[in-house]
């Protein structure tokens, strides 16, 4: 293709300024934005007005289009825009994790039926090319486990508060102040975030696609200075972490939790705001991918990648898909968490299978007990009380981390 590639640009926020910036310092990628729908065309932007328009069919009806690049924070909006260019035949980069999540089934048969493809590394883990090495480089069974702290913002979170001392909501507003968290930032520290890059991830590791509301997903939004005290004089650090693995002949589990993370873990030193992920195989034992998870240009950096794929006809092919065997998923697992409580009488409530220790004061409450996965997210209602958090003690998994 001799002709440089014409970008139709959705979003022209943090991220799409990256990407505008980017392109701008990438001459190989022999590409350039040719239009911009933003919703507000009256506002001043660091770009020639010309470029911007408030119609997405001046974008999407235009014969000149090569290439959607959708970066819109409207997950609803997102999908309408990245449906459709699917359906005239134009290929889609997008970061819209939350979209893909809940829509990748019907994504990807809009992809077969119209001959084009949608790529979405930036969906998952901001410059780490997660996805891409799912798909290409682990197509085989012998994977076993993606696991890792994919969402950067609250990470830098828990950073702030292990190691340099800072209260949660100091560590916050200074997450809020670089940008790293939103102004409500529910979306990243009660887990969602993490939820969605992880069934992405779990389409590409294990061929299975999952609806998000069947994980359990927990957030961090409820810790408490007694939670990092207890960790501290356990030597271990609390994490928000995602992870898939198999778990038995023919099944898998997924879920998104805190969880007390031991020096010697992978994932122990990614702190601020990068993310960390490790995979691990039969074969193969672990290995890990680490880099910025946050921020404008390392999202733009995978997007440009993503660009430079298409001029290269590359989409993702979906082979685990096909196969014959694909484990099913299941929430019939037992774990050992640690639930940390005050006026909630969690011990009467929560249907433990056995309680390994418990704590009483009159500021809190500990338990730590074994438990179903599927009582954990039946009793999400109970958990979600401002005066209970819960993270995993990783022994289920401790043989096979």
């Amino acid at each position: 293709m001799d002709k440089k590639l014409q970008i139709g640009l959705f979003g022209f926020g943090t991220v799409g300024q990256g990407i505008y910036r980017v392109i701008e310092k990438a001459p190989n990628a022999h590409a350039e934005i040719r239009r911009i729908c933003v919703r507000d065309i009256t506002r001043h932007r660091s770009a020639p007005a010309r470029l911007f328009t408030d119609q997405a069919a001046d974008i999407l009806d235009d014969p000149d289009t090569d290439l959607i690049v959708e970066v819109i924070d409207n997950a609803e909006a997102s999908f309408s825009i990245v449906s459709e260019a699917l359906r005239r035949g134009i290929p889609v980069v997008s970061g819209n994790k939350a979209m893909i999540a809940r829509h990748l089934p019907e994504l990807i048969e809009l992809q077969k039926l119209n001959n084009t493809a949608l790529l979405y590394d930036a969906s998952s883990c901001g410059s780490i090319p997660v996805i891409r090495n799912l798909e290409e480089y682990y197509d085989n069974d012998l994977l076993l486990e993606v696991k890792g702290i994919l969402n950067g913002s609250s990470n830098y979170i828990l950073s702030r508060v292990f190691d340099h001392g800072e209260s949660y909501s100091d560590a916050l507003a200074k997450a809020q102040a670089l940008g790293f968290a939103e102004s409500d930032p529910t979306f990243d520290i009660e887990g969602f975030d993490s939820l969605f890059k992880l069934v992405i991830i779990t389409v590409h590791a294990l061929g299975v696609y999952v609806n998000p509301d069947q994980i359990f997903t927990y957030g961090i939004s409820t810790i408490h200075d007694s939670d990092i005290r207890y960790a501290r004089e356990k030597g271990v650090k609390i994490k928000l972490v995602a992870q898939v693995a198999k778990v038995g002949k023919g099944k898998f589990t997924m879920f998104v939790m805190p969880e007390f993370v031991r020096p010697g873990k992978y994932i122990y030193s990614v702190d601020d705001e990068y993310n960390g992920v490790v995979i691990r195989g039969e074969c193969y034992d672990r290995q890990f991918m680490f880099g910025k998870g946050a921020g404008a240009l390392p999202t733009a950096s995978s997007i440009l990648s993503d660009i430079m794929a298409r001029r290269h006809d590359y989409r993702y092919e979906y082979k685990k898909m096909h196969y014959l065997d694909r484990p099913a998923y299941t929430a019939d697992i037992d774990l050992r968490i640690y639930v940390r409580y005050s006026s909630t009488p969690v011990p009467d409530l929560l249907p433990f299978r056995s309680i390994r220790e418990q704590y009483i004061s009159e500021e809190s409450c500990y338990v730590i007990g074994d438990i179903n996965l599927e009582d954990l997210r039946a009793n999400r209602d109970l958990l979600s009380a401002p005066d209970v958090f819960v993270a995993n003690t990783s022994g289920f998994f401790e043989d096979l981390d």
